[in-house]
C-alpha cells in the first residue's frame, strides 16, 4: 500500500516515484526530547509575509455567510487576524465554527461576503495559491493507519511538494515529540499520538496561516502542554494560528484574541476586554463575623457604587475602580472593628463570558 500511495503522489506531480526508494530515515530513540528552536522549525523559504509584519492582516473577513439550502451555517461574520496572532474561535456545537474554517481554507465556497486569506482574496481562481500558504489540522487526524508516521509524512510532503522534505520531516517530528515513534504504524498509536502526527503533517508545508481544529483533543495534560508550547513557538516565528477549541481555559491561556460564534458573531476581543465589557467590576469582602451594620461601613466609600450581602459574613461591592475601592473598604472595615479575612477583586473567566453570551442567545430564541 505504501508504494502504491507513493506512486500516486508521483503521478499527481507528473512523475512516478521509484518503488525502491527508501523510506524517510528514522531518528534514534530519545530524540523527541530535543526540540528545535523556532527559527529552525519555521523555514525562511515560506512565502514572504507582508512588510508590515505582525501588524499586517493575515485573515480579513467581511460579512461572510454560508447557507446550505434553507439552513444557515453562519452569517454576516466579520473580523481580522494579524500575522503572528493566535486567534481563538469559540462556540457551541452547530455554531458554524468548522464550516467557517472549511470556507476560509477554500474547501467550500461562501454564499456571500468577502475574505482575504494570507494576503490573497478568497475566490475560486485563487484556491491553489491560498492552499500553498495555509495548512489545516482537522479534529480527525485522517492518517493512513497502515503506514508508519514517517511514511505518512513522506506521502503528504510529496503532495505538498515540500522542498527538502527529509530534513523538514525530521524537524517536525522532533517538534511534536515523535522522533522516536517515526517507524511505528499510525494504527498502533494512541489517539493522542495520532494528534501529534496530524500536527506534524500540518506543519510540513511551513504555513503562514495554520488552522487548528481541537488540536489537544484526546491528549493527556503533559502532551497538551507540549502542544501549547509548540503553538507559542509558532506564534513567535510569525505563524498565524486560527484555533477552534471547546477548552475555554486553553483559549484564555493561548489566544491573543477570541471570537465567540453562534451562527452570528457575538463578540471579538481580548479575554480581559470581554470580561470588562460584559461584567461590572466588583470586590468580594469576607469577614470573620457578620458586620452589625454593613450599610454604615460601605456607604459613601470612594469608587463604591453599591453593595449586597453574600452569605453570613460575605459582601459584594459594586465598584468603578477596584484600585481605589479596595484600600478604602479595608480601612473602613478595620475602623469598624471587623476582623477582615479577605478583600479581593472578583475575577470572571472566559468561560463566564462564553456562557453569558450563549445563554442570551438561548433566551432570545425562546421568546
Amino acid at each position: 500500500m505504501y508504494h502504491l500511495v507513493k506512486w500516486l503522489v508521483g503521478w499527481l506531480r507528473g512523475r512516478t516515484t521509484p518503488a525502491s526508494q527508501e523510506p524517510v530515515a528514522v531518528s534514534t530513540p530519545g530524540d523527541h526530547a530535543v526540540r528545535p528552536p523556532v527559527d529552525r522549525l519555521v523555514s525562511t523559504e515560506r512565502a514572504a509575509v507582508p512588510d508590515a509584519g505582525r501588524d499586517a492582516v493575515a485573515l480579513s473577513v467581511r460579512n461572510l455567510s454560508k447557507r446550505f439550502g434553507d439552513r444557515v451555517a453562519f452569517q454576516d461574520v466579520s473580523f481580522e487576524v494579524g500575522y503572528g496572532e493566535v486567534f481563538g474561535f469559540l462556540g457551541p456545537n452547530g455554531a458554524g465554527k468548522t464550516t467557517t474554517v472549511r470556507t476560509l481554507s477554500t474547501l467550500i465556497a461562501p454564499t456571500s461576503g468577502l475574505a482575504t486569506v494570507a494576503g490573497i482574496p478568497l475566490a475560486p481562481e485563487n484556491g491553489v495559491e491560498i492552499r500553498r500558504r495555509i495548512s489545516v489540522m482537522p479534529e480527525s487526524p485522517g492518517l493512513y493507519l497502515r503506514l508508519s508516521v514517517a511514511e505518512n509524512l513522506e506521502c503528504f510532503a510529496g503532495l505538498y511538494e515540500v522542498p527538502g522534505a527529509r530534513d523538514r520531516i525530521d524537524r517536525v517530528l522532533r517538534a511534536v515529540g515523535l522522533a522516536d515513534r517515526a517507524g511505528d504504524a499510525c494504527g498502533s498509536l494512541s489517539k493522542g499520538l495520532r494528534q501529534r502526527a496530524a500536527l506534524a503533517r500540518a506543519l510540513l508545508p511551513d504555513p503562514q496561516v495554520l488552522f487548528l481544529d481541537e488540536p489537544t483533543s484526546g491528549l493527556d495534560p503533559v502532551a497538551a502542554r507540549d502542544v501549547h508550547e509548540l503553538i507559542g513557538e509558532l506564534r513567535r516565528g510569525g505563524v498565524t494560528i486560527f484555533l477552534t477549541t471547546h477548552r475555554l481555559e486553553e483559549a484564555e491561556r493561548l489566544c491573543d484574541r477570541v471570537a465567540i460564534l453562534n451562527t452570528t458573531l457575538r463578540t471579538v476581543g481580548r479575554p480581559g476586554e470581554l470580561r470588562d465589557r460584559l461584567f461590572a467590576k466588583t470586590l468580594t469582602v469576607t469577614t470573620l463575623a457578620p458586620l452589625p451594620e454593613p450599610g454604615r461601613v460601605f456607604a459613601g466609600l470612594p469608587a463604591v457604587d453599591g453593595w449586597r450581602q453574600d452569605g453570613p459574613a460575605g459582601y459584594v461591592l459594586a465598584v468603578s475602580d477596584p484600585a481605589v475601592a479596595a484600600p478604602a473598604a479595608t480601612r473602613a472595615l478595620v475602623a469598624a472593628g471587623a476582623d477582615v479575612l479577605s478583600v479581593g477583586e472578583s475575577r470572571h473567566s472566559l468561560e463566564d463570558v462564553y456562557l453569558e453570551l450563549v445563554s442570551e442567545d438561548e433566551e432570545a430564541r425562546r421568546r
